[in-house]
């Protein structure tokens, strides 16, 4: 059938849709969600179908083209295309294989990781895929066929063979916790490739990516990465921006809105990720909380069995270590609030937090160590961090990728602030992550820099009546009004009598 184009004048940000007149849809026995082939000369697309059910939408004759299926086709308001009825793609019945509790191969994981990164499902389809690993079991075979399967469908970071190349990642959970823009110029200082991709905020305050780009561009081509990895030894930059493992990021919306994390595309997401950028040596910490991913330390060492084998078979070492996730790490929470005490732990100020240090050094140290470098990790690590060379390797990173040095007392937080008091004396027992996050995001962060909350306490500190806790911070007085109404319904911080943790 041959149609005249209407340009609806709409993106839907990824799935092709086309929209149809009902008359002109019941003519070809179509159907919400049946899929179409559109033609225009030797362009064609195939898309997903959405029915109008007035002549004002769409009129008889007409199809409604979104901006991606335009685009796609090449195609402007008044062209003739030609459309046919399409099959579903080849890779929804994989899923539903994987719904029936089935086994897929790699082939298999293959067509449907490739249909995700190009778009050509719908959202319930997609949903299906994520929610079919979420209740269905996988053994490592099938996890490391989706890793690779997610690796293939993206680009890659290929560095010389034989080069140890480092990385760090942390499951998360946890506020703060910037210990990545530490370790990485420690590392770098000590003569090692490490090329760090890092997330955004999802529901935190602040991802990496986020506090990084408080002082540089996180957004870089895959050949600049390569000429900066090249040059200065190291990068951390917003993974998102670099097309590795790209369904990655489709799968991750349908989990946050679900609240599901399946241990399979959990796994196959991060070590993907890892593969992409050619990692022989990842470190990997599990932040184990109330408020964290996870919730148990009998989880943690199921993970890390996991993950060693996942590694094996990846061909990447992997060591993993089990922190405490009970409270945020560091005093500032919020992007400009965190690049401040990483410049102030880099530059040796005393303002800098001691155990975003400590944690900081505990891990650069476990990394010296993983890779040979030294058996007293955590002595080389310090010194490099206190002579100078990690702060200066630190610098020409952040030069690399576009920006400049700063003084740190440069950052400064929000104009409008609020101080929370303690309303008697005792000792401070913890910190409710999702609330400390909860309130800052409510007062801006991240798309804030500004905004966020800067801690005065941590667990174990005794307290007086009237002593600051934490202030809120944020550039915009509504959302501070908004922010201080959120933490008096929130348990942000647990004040004990006697001194316990939690």
């Amino acid at each position: 059938m041959k149609l005249k184009v209407k340009d609806v004048d709409i993106a839907t940000g990824g799935v092709r849709i086309i929209i149809l007149n009902s008359a002109d849809a019941q003519k070809l026995d179509l159907h919400h969600m049946d899929r179409v082939m559109v033609r225009k000369s030797n362009r064609k697309i195939t898309a997903v179908v959405d029915i109008a059910e007035s002549e004002k939408a769409v009129p008889k004759g007409r199809i409604g083209l979104m901006e991606e299926v335009l685009d796609d086709v090449n195609a402007k308001e008044g062209d003739i295309v030609d459309i046919k009825l399409a099959k579903k793609p080849e890779s929804v019945s994989y899923i539903k294989k994987k719904l029936d509790g089935k086994r897929l191969n790699y082939n298999q994981i293959k067509e449907i990781i490739k249909d995700i990164t190009l778009n050509n499902l719908t959202d319930i389809e997609l949903t299906t895929f994520v929610t079919s690993y979420y209740i269905r079991k996988s053994d490592m075979q099938e996890v490391a066929d989706l890793t690779r399967a997610m690796i293939e469908t993206g680009e890659k970071l290929n560095f010389d063979k034989g080069k140890i190349i480092v990385d760090l990642h942390s499951i998360g959970g946890v506020p703060n916790n910037r210990t990545t823009m530490i370790v990485v110029p420690i590392l770098v200082a000590a003569g090692y490739k490490f090329p760090k991709t890092s997330s955004r905020a999802i529901t935190s305050p602040a991802g990496t990516a986020d506090t990084m780009e408080v002082l540089c561009s996180v957004k870089h081509s895959v050949q600049k990465l390569k000429r900066i990895i090249k040059k200065v030894g190291g990068f951390i930059v917003w993974g998102g921006s670099v097309n590795l493992a790209p369904a990655d990021d489709r799968i991750i919306q349908v989990e946050r809105p679900l609240s599901i994390d399946s241990e399979a595309q959990m796994m196959a997401s991060i070590m993907a990720k890892k593969a992409s950028v050619g990692s022989t040596h990842l470190l990997l910490e599990i932040p184990v909380g109330r408020e964290t991913k996870i919730k148990r330390k009998s989880r943690a060492e199921h993970l890390k069995k996991r993950f060693r084998s996942l590694g094996r078979k990846m061909g990447i070492k992997v060591k993993t270590i089990i922190c405490n996730g009970n409270e945020p790490v560091g005093n500032g929470i919020g992007p400009v609030l965190e690049a401040r005490d990483v410049l102030w732990i880099l530059k040796g100020d005393k303002r800098g937090p001691s155990d975003l240090k400590n944690k900081s050094l505990m891990m650069a140290g476990n990394l010296l160590n993983f890779v040979g470098a030294t058996t007293r990790g955590r002595k080389m690590a310090k010194e490099i961090l206190e002579s100078g060379k990690a702060y200066e390797a630190f610098i020409r990173i952040v030069k690399a990728q576009g920006g400049k040095e700063i003084d740190p007392d440069s950052l400064k937080a929000g104009r409008f602030s609020y101080d929370v008091c303690s309303e008697r004396d005792g000792y401070i027992s913890g910190f409710d992550n999702q609330g400390i996050a909860r309130v800052a995001r409510i007062a801006g962060a991240p798309r804030d820099k500004k905004a966020g909350i800067y801690l005065y306490k941590h667990a174990g500190d005794k307290v007086k009546k009237g002593d600051k806790i934490f202030t809120i911070y944020t550039e915009n007085k509504i959302k501070l009004s908004y922010a201080k109404e959120a933490m008096k319904k929130t348990k942000t911080y647990i004040l004990r009598s006697r001194k316990t943790h939690l």
